[in-house]
């Protein structure tokens, strides 16, 4: 039986492993919202290994995140509280400041979540911990790559005045 392309198969797919050079945030994932042609509505399967964070801990101004604990036992830093979480756990990440947010799995298993996320664009993530921003045009974070017109991570302090580099006309 031929199946439409916007219906996948988690089995059908590779795990994608993504994370920090010396190996301290780490993860594998499946972006099953973009492999299905999904243009509004993200869609993720994330496995977190043992001992490892996922996402340094960021916010976002445009975009809302969810996470759905499938399997396994991990923590969520959000804002400046640590909630353990289980099997059956939903979170709801709304935009701003007071939801800054990242997933520590300080357990001895691997832990399995299903996290999905509004996929507005223009958006701009903040990373608290390590002050700095994250700028992404033409395609929302974990959006399609070759959409996106503009990726910058910049200092949270970089400023410019508005009227520097531009010249009067000649």
């Amino acid at each position: 039986m031929h199946r439409p392309g916007f219906v996948v198969n988690e089995g059908q797919m590779k795990w994608q492993p993504e994370g920090s050079p010396e190996g301290r945030v780490h993860f594998f994932r499946k972006k099953l919202g973009l492999a299905a042609g999904g243009k509004s509505l993200g869609c993720s399967l994330y496995r977190v290994p043992a001992r490892t964070r996922m996402w340094p801990r960021h916010y976002h101004s445009s975009n809302e995140e969810a996470i759905f604990v499938l399997s396994g036992s991990c923590t969520l830093l959000a804002g400046d509280t640590e909630v353990p979480l289980g099997p059956g756990d939903y979170v709801a990440l709304p935009v701003g400041p007071e939801h800054a947010h990242q997933v520590v799995n300080d357990s001895e298993t691997e832990v399995r979540l299903l996290c999905f996320s509004t996929m507005v664009h223009p958006d701009v993530v903040v990373y608290p911990d390590s002050n700095k921003v994250g700028v992404f045009v033409g395609a929302a974070p974990g959006g399609p790559a070759e959409q996106r017109r503009m990726t910058k991570f910049l200092p949270l302090a970089a400023e410019v005045d508005y009227w520097e580099g531009e010249r009067e006309p000649e």
